[in-house]
């Protein structure tokens, strides 16, 4: 991956300056197409339909049963199965920008609350296995999602953007306003899995994940709370997360073990994550 140009310290500034975007990898879904593992700061957004990428919980359809990536079965009310096409979809379960602890605690209940269900919406982006190209599938998204008739299923919307200036200022517009990025999916690309260049996420700082491997103690205000994790990467990679925590969570730190997603902005000389920001613990499930 190219090294983001900005600084966490100086995030703020980005929104104003724009800088060339950065294309970052995803971990492979369980089904779906795959983002590619490619870095480009002058990318061409011609060819691709643009979308917001929701950060939400990611719901598989296939006509009569809502997973997760991961294929474990989501719990949602039978009010909201039963509004849900007989057709496979593929999309996000999702609340609002910045919402996604809350919607995660909702999506985990084994038994759904009716009240906190009817804030989720169903943000279909795809249609796993349908022929056509992606722009012809984004169609049939719109037809099948009207027919429905159901509020909270919701077709991501798909836009054009006509040259890499316009595509920073809407990258800006989105994390300015509290989005997370952007998605860019070619509008000629038939749906495919494995890793692929038809599927690109666009985001101002890379993230990755890490296994929590110990604690650091806090000191002055953080005294008797954790003051950084000890994280390792996949690859043996070992480094400290000291900052982007909640009190709550220097109270109660994730246990060792578990798989968390931090925030960086490029890499020191040695490989390590420069300005690692603790994002929230991986969600598996």
């Amino acid at each position: 991956m190219t090294k983001s140009i900005g600084l966490i310290a100086a995030f703020a500034l980005f929104l104003f300056l724009v800088p060339a975007p950065v294309l970052h990898a995803q971990p492979p879904a369980a089904t779906g197409a795959l983002l590619a593992n490619v870095a480009s700061a002058n990318i061409d957004p011609a060819p691709y339909l643009v979308s917001e990428k929701y950060d939400g919980v990611r719901g598989l359809w296939d006509g009569q049963v809502l997973r997760t990536r991961a294929g474990n079965v989501i719990a949602a009310p039978a009010w909201f199965i039963a509004r849900l096409p007989k057709q496979a979809l593929d999309g996000e379960l999702w609340i609002a920008r910045g919402q996604f602890e809350k919607l995660s605690g909702y999506v985990r209940k084994t038994t759904p609350q009716d009240d906190e269900w009817r804030q989720i919406k169903y943000m279909v982006f795809e249609l796993p296995n349908a022929p056509g190209t992606f722009a012809e599938r984004y169609e049939q998204i719109k037809r099948i999602i009207a027919q429905a008739s159901f509020a909270q299923l919701v077709a991501v919307e798909q836009f054009r953007v006509t040259d890499n200036a316009a595509l920073k200022r809407k990258l800006a517009e989105i994390v300015r306003a509290g989005g997370e990025g952007l998605m860019l999916h070619r509008a000629d690309a038939p749906y495919v899995t494995g890793r692929n260049d038809a599927l690109l996420k666009l985001k101002p700082l890379d993230d990755a994940e890490a296994t929590v491997i110990g604690y650091v103690a806090g000191k002055g205000k953080y005294e008797g709370k954790m003051g950084a994790l000890q994280v390792e990467t996949a690859d043996g990679k070992r480094f400290q997360i000291g900052t982007g925590f909640t009190d709550a969570v220097r109270a109660n730190p994730p246990a060792i073990g578990t798989l968390v997603t931090y925030t960086y902005s490029g890499l020191t000389n040695s490989g390590l994550p420069r300005f690692a920001s603790y994002l929230r613990v991986r969600d598996k499930f």
